[in-house]
């Protein structure tokens, strides 16, 4: 019996659909995308159309000539990529190999769903369509724009700053708004108040803790101590009386659903789970979980979406669960809906259980550590979405103190009480900071009325400084991106991990630091390129991609608008962009060693300081403040003094491989260095998150190979919680292959089944089958040449370089 062929991105995806359509249809999988733009040349013809020539991806020949004897042999061929812009591409070019020379047969449709259920996989393969090309054409030409930004200013960077880097249409743009953050900090004066707080005593407890709001009805500001002591002075002799009580009801209401970029924030704040992990995750959880005699079942609706609407039958079904859990007083007359964000896609649904009856507690034996972690959240924060309002009684108390000198102050003390938990019996957002809200809920206050006199027991002044804005973590980045049009949050966490794989910024405390490599990159694109990298204009080039999709801007006319700019930067740059490589930047120094003047240049680990008599001079030392900082620094006043233990000459920084250190300045007659003074142990920081077997909270620590999460109950409980790269065991099939360090600090791949697998690797494993010998996974070898995938098979020499894909 002819069979109808159908074709997804992944094995996982395939088993969960195969088994809802039954014999009658053969479930194949492409392993992601077939084509794409050669890696070797620029591959974008700009005099014509700036039409792509694309290719059939290394390694994928095998798979294509599989699938076209599929289709030859079927008598109808469904693509069933992801239903977005990267599944529509897929499908468009399997559709393209698949038609090659076969006269239109078999017929080639495409189905969309946003959920792999019964129900979906039903409707979809009942109402086929075509491949939409409007999607297809704005995925180009995200593509083809990324190409030209990447292809044409890399090479700029090679040639002015250092080999390897990247620049990137969106990338760069992140960036900047960490370096912009970064110099606001750095300029930021802090500002010194004070505040008062008055401890009084009502006729029944709890003791009320006010603050100083005004005098004389005018707000009061407390700029030193001089005026707090003299404020202090006044009130302590004062007479307090309330002067009035307010009590009101405050709603609090349920957050919506989750979106890409609010489940990958949430994520951030409550499980520590980086964007990349976030995604990988619930990309299994949407394509299918083994669920016993269940089978394979998708978890969740599709990931990448930016909708908030959700379908009547789930709106129907969580009502139904609520009624049943929680009671009526839960479950609102009717059913919560949320309006999305103006140029929200409305085709795809909120991320949300594809059935709230199937509570965490039933599928925790069949997911993995995280994977139940995350589905617990999305669960959670859909099924409160749909739940009443949470009731707080806020109270206000005004009190008056009347000084002896007849002046008249004015004190207040909010608190708030939860009268009716909600939604909050559920869930409860994630805050990147507190707010006036949670100091609220601290205070309870005690029963009293207007013209009570209260009973002065002590007051509090104390010294505060202003802050600057705070880095950006994950969370706040993501959250940043998205409310200025940056990007779409299925491109964050490859835009996250390019920007730390680059070394452009590192993670201290689980914010960003922009490097000084990162800041001098930035420096020079914003120089010659700041209406291509300005924020306003990055998001103009998102609208007008979805203007595409929605067949309202042709493809060609929004690249030309946009390299008619580009063309004209670029064609300037080449001409005036400052040579960071070849920069001498004058200091006032002198060489100590043959007199000379000693400037600043650029080498392998950043700037540092030369003597301009080299290759005569050899003596250097390090620049301790940034490059793009170096104007506003005094040269001179660098470090302490710090004097050679072995010949008593002075030391001085130096930067190499693994970071700073002191070297004699009477080298090479004396080789002596020491390691920087060892920085201020970092106090543990603890998590939410329970270790699995004490049961006490996890903590990130810092050991001498950096940080690290760990049991809280250390040397009680000896668990170390190790870093998955997001790829199964190829031995046990069953387990996770996590990131380990051996004693001296190397590090080394292995199995989390261990000891029950043994699966041991000093190179990262890839999940990527070797096209020659059918091996079941490559591993990443750093030669001199560059990164490279290689098989792991000592018998075959399969080898292919490694490039990232430029974004």
């Amino acid at each position: 019996m002819t069979k109808s062929l159908v074709i997804v991105e992944s094995p996982a995806k395939a088993k969960t659909i195969g088994k809802y359509l039954g014999r009658q249809f053969a479930v194949k999988a492409s392993l992601g995308h077939v084509k794409d733009l050669p890696k070797k040349d620029l591959a974008v013809d700009i005099e014509n159309g700036f039409e792509p020539t694309y290719e059939v991806i290394e390694g994928k020949k095998k798979l294509i000539q599989e699938l076209r004897q599929a289709a030859k042999a079927s008598d109808a061929v469904y693509l069933a990529a992801d239903p977005d812009r990267e599944g529509e591409a897929i499908c468009a070019h399997l559709a393209e190999e698949l038609r090659a020379k076969k006269n239109g047969k078999p017929p080639i449709f495409r189905v969309m769903f946003n959920e792999i259920t019964q129900n979906a996989i039903r409707r979809a393969f009942e109402h086929p369509a075509q491949v939409n090309q409007n999607l297809v054409d704005a995925q180009q030409a995200r593509r083809v724009l990324d190409r030209l930004v990447g292809y044409k200013i890399s090479p700029l960077l090679w040639d002015k700053v250092r080999r390897g880097l990247s620049a990137g249409r969106v990338q760069t743009v992140a960036l900047r708004l960490i370096v912009e953050r970064e110099r606001l900090i750095r300029a930021f004066q802090k500002r010194e108040y004070w505040t008062i707080d008055a401890h009084l005593a009502a006729h029944k407890p709890p003791e009320i803790v006010a603050r100083l709001m005004k005098r004389d009805g005018e707000t009061i500001e407390i700029p030193d101590q001089k005026t707090a002591d003299s404020l202090t002075s006044a009130l302590t002799g004062a007479a307090y009386t309330v002067k009035s009580v307010e009590t009101k009801e405050k709603k609090r209401n349920p957050v919506p659903p989750f979106i890409t970029s609010t489940l990958q924030q949430e994520a951030s704040r409550k499980l520590r789970f980086s964007v990349k992990r976030t995604m990988m995750l619930a990309q299994r959880l949407y394509e299918g979980i083994e669920l016993g005699k269940e089978g394979s079942a998708g978890l969740i609706t599709y990931m990448r979406t930016d909708s908030v609407r959700v379908s009547a039958e789930a709106l129907t079904e969580a009502r139904q669960l609520i009624a049943e859990r929680f009671g009526s007083q839960y479950l609102p007359e009717s059913p919560n809906f949320y309006r999305g964000k103006k140029d929200a896609q409305d085709a795809h649904e909120a991320i949300r259980p594809t059935s709230a009856l199937r509570t965490p507690e039933s599928v925790a034996k069949h997911l993995g550590e995280d994977e139940l972690k995350l589905y617990r959240l999305i669960w959670m924060r859909f099924v409160a979405s749909q739940m009443m309002p949470a009731v707080f009684l806020q109270t206000t108390l005004d009190i008056d103190a009347r000084s002896g000198d007849g002046r008249l102050y004015t004190l207040r003390e909010t608190g708030s009480v939860l009268k009716f938990d909600g939604f909050r019996a559920v869930y409860e957002e994630g805050k990147d900071q507190k707010d006036e809200e949670d100091e609220e809920l601290k205070h309870r206050l005690p029963a009293v009325s207007e013209g009570e006199t209260l009973k002065f027991k002590k007051l509090t002044p104390e010294q505060h400084f202003t802050e600057p804005p705070p880095r950006f973590t994950e969370a706040t980045l993501v959250k940043q991106l998205e409310a200025d049009g940056i990007g779409r949050p299925s491109t964050y966490a490859s835009i996250l991990s390019t920007i730390q794989d680059r070394e452009y910024v590192k993670r201290e405390g689980g914010r960003f630091v922009p490097t000084e490599l990162g800041m001098v990159v930035t420096d020079l694109l914003i120089e010659s390129f700041d209406d291509i990298f300005d924020v306003t204009y990055t998001a103009r080039m998102e609208e007008a991609l979805d203007e595409i999709e929605e067949g309202q801007l042709s493809w060609q006319t929004a690249l030309a608008e946009f390299y008619g700019k580009f063309a004209a930067d670029l064609s300037r740059a080449e001409v005036h962009m400052t040579d960071i490589k070849r920069m001498e930047k004058p200091t006032d120094l002198t060489c100590d060693k043959c007199g000379k003047p000693m400037v600043i240049k650029w080498g392998r680990h950043g700037s540092f300081i030369a003597c301009s008599g080299y290759p005569d001079c050899t003596n250097t030392r390090e620049l301790t403040v940034d490059l793009p900082d170096v104007d506003n620094a005094d040269l001179a006043e660098q470090g302490g003094e710090e004097y050679c233990p072995n010949c008593g000459r002075p030391m001085v920084l130096k930067k190499g491989r693994f970071g700073q250190f002191f070297a004699c300045t009477g080298y090479p007659d004396c080789k002596t260095t020491k390691p920087v003074g060892s920085p201020e142990k970092k106090a543990d920081v603890p998590l939410d998150e329970k270790c699995p077997q004490c049961g006490h909270n996890l903590v990130v620590k810092h050991g001498r190979f950096g940080e690290f999460t760990a049991c809280g109950n250390y040397p009680k409980c000896k668990y170390v919680k190790h870093k998955t790269i997001g790829v199964a065991c190829p031995v046990c099939k069953q387990g996770e292959i996590v990131e380990r360090r051996s004693k001296r600090g190397k590090t080394f791949y292995g199995c989390n089944r261990y000891p029950d697998c043994d699966f041991v690797a000093w190179a990262r494993p890839v999940a990527e089958a070797c096209p020659q010998c059918q091996s079941p996974y490559l591993v990443e070898k750093r030669l001199k040449a560059g990164p490279v995938l290689q098989c792991v098979n000592p018998e075959c020499k399969f080898k292919k370089a490694l490039v990232p894909a430029v974004r």
